[in-house]
Order: C-alpha cells, then sequence, then structure tokens
C-alpha cells in the first residue's frame, strides 16, 4: 500500500460530515441504554464508546462514537448519518423518557495528526468549553480529533481525505446513505472495534446480533482493498469465477485509492477486481477499538 504522508505541523482542519446530537435529562442514560448496540452503563462518565442504532432487524442505521460527558447529558458523533434526521428518528421512541434530543449544529469536529494533549483511549478530556479530545490513534498514525463550540473552519481537502482513508484502514466503515440499512454489524466486523454487546439488556436488533454471534454463524466480514482508480460503495469486487463481495464505502486522496468491502471470512487466495480491472487486498490496522 502506498505510505501515508502526514502534515508535519498538526495542524487542527474540519472534518466534513461530522455532527453531533446531544442527549440529556433524567433517563438520557437509560434511554441510550436501550436503543443502542453496545453497553451505556458500562461507561463512566468521562468515557466514550463505538456504537451504532440498529434496525429490529439487526441492520446498521447509523455508526456513532458515544461520548458520556455526564451522568446524564451524551454526546453522539455521527461521521456521516444525517443527524436531523437521526434525532428525529429517535425521537419517536421518546414515548414518556424525560430525555431532550438536541442536534448540536454549534459544535465542529476537528482532526489532527498528532498524539491527543490529554485524551489516552476510551478516556476523553477537556470539556465543553476548552473543547472535548477524543483519541483516535490506532496502529497507523497518532490521530485526535476534538469537538468544539466555534465557528465553521475552512476545510483542509487533502487532509481530510487522509483522515476518511485512515478510518478505512482500521476497519471503521464509512455508511453513506446507499449503505445505509444493509449490514448487521458481524458483517460490518464491528467486533474489531468492541462497538457492539452481545450481554447488554434488549436494544433493537440485539436478538438478531446476539443469535449469530452465539452460534458462530457470521459468515462475512471486511477486507481493505485498493483499487487503481475511484470506486463507489456498491461497486462489486470480484474473484475470476464469481462475484466476491461488494464495496461498503470508499476514500480517495489524490492517487490513492482505498475501500471496504463486506467479503466471506472464509475464502482463499484468489485474485480480486472491480469493474474487471486487478485490486490489492491489504490487513486492517487494530488499534481503533475503545
Amino acid at each position: 500500500m502506498h505510505d501515508n504522508p502526514q502534515p508535519v505541523s498538526g495542524q487542527a482542519f474540519a472534518l466534513p460530515g461530522h455532527r453531533v446530537i446531544e442527549l440529556s435529562g433524567r433517563d438520557a442514560a437509560a434511554f441510550a441504554q436501550a436503543q443502542f448496540m453496545n453497553d451505556v452503563n458500562a461507561l463512566a462518565p468521562g468515557q466514550w464508546q463505538w456504537s451504532g442504532w440498529l434496525t429490529p432487524k439487526g441492520r446498521v442505521f447509523a455508526l456513532l462514537a458515544l461520548l458520556r460527558l455526564a451522568d446524564e447529558r451524551l454526546w453522539l458523533l455521527l461521521p456521516d448519518a444525517d443527524a436531523d434526521a437521526f434525532a428525529a428518528a429517535l425521537r419517536r421512541f421518546l414515548f414518556r423518557s424525560k430525555t431532550t434530543i438536541v442536534v448540536r449544529d454549534d459544535v465542529r469536529a476537528l482532526g489532527r495528526y498528532a498524539a491527543p494533549d490529554a485524551a489516552r483511549g476510551a478516556v476523553l478530556a477537556g470539556d465543553e468549553i476548552v473543547g472535548v479530545e477524543l483519541d483516535y490513534r490506532g496502529d497507523g498514525a497518532a490521530r485526535s480529533l476534538r469537538l468544539v463550540v466555534a465557528a465553521d473552519r475552512a476545510a483542509d481537502e487533502a487532509a481530510a481525505a487522509r483522515w476518511a482513508q485512515d478510518d478505512l484502514r482500521h476497519g471503521l466503515p464509512r455508511l453513506g446513505p446507499s449503505q445505509v440499512e444493509q449490514w448487521t454489524p458481524q458483517q460490518l466486523s464491528l467486533e474489531r472495534l468492541r462497538a457492539f454487546s452481545v450481554k447488554k439488556g434488549c436494544y433493537p436488533g440485539q436478538e438478531i446480533v446476539a443469535r449469530t454471534h452465539f452460534l458462530g454463524k457470521a459468515k462475512r466480514g471486511l477486507a481493505l482493498v485498493e483499487p487503481t482508480f475511484a470506486v463507489n460503495a456498491g461497486a462489486e469486487l470480484r474473484a475470476p469465477e464469481a462475484v466476491l463481495g461488494t464495496v461498503v464505502c470508499a476514500a480517495d486522496d489524490g492517487p490513492r485509492h482505498l475501500a471496504l468491502a463486506v467479503v466471506p471470512l472464509e475464502r482463499g487466495e484468489t485474485e480480486l477486481s472491480i469493474d474487471g480491472h486487478a485490486v490489492s487486498e491489504h490487513a486492517l490496522l487494530d488499534g481503533l477499538a475503545r
């Protein structure tokens, strides 16, 4: 795979598409525990985890980072999902829950190719006044993400493209609209990020996720491939004799192109192609689990 040079200055840059939803109130944590696929009760204030919201059939509606800022206050960081539509959908499940759901359009996500100042692993640093810092380091480049209340910042398209590719290198799918409700957590290999729980109480899709886990029936997972050209989600990844898998997401950084595809877990070594052009496969990087 091509090298991935990083900005030497470590200067912060805007992360397009990243938006924040705030859940607050007496029942906010209980509401999140009942709706999202990871164990919110296992988070102490000041910690975060990967999580997501599933359909009743166990398909991923959205992936997110869930931050527990306080006992009764949580932030959902959505890298790709439509935050307004997501918040509206969540509100339909409030019933009598004492929870307020607000899209925080004043909060901006900034990325930086540098080790975090104080955040470590799943432990957050800072606050809403100075900015909430997350440790995005994996086995690739040192990265940190900060959520700040600030005006819009000019985008650095090259840096944002590198960031998206690093997400893919670590097996963090970036789900665009065409991929919503298409995949189960296991098909997206989200156990690598510790993004779902099979032991906590009921949540939408939990029965499907738990059954797949305990019966060992996960047959497909993610593969990282590098085409020589830009590809789109939904493209077919082929072996010589048949379709092998489907591209879930792709990221382009100048001449470099990466994609995540859902493929069979049990498959031999074979030549891979997309649209008749050969692609190479690379191992996913570890270290982004929280």
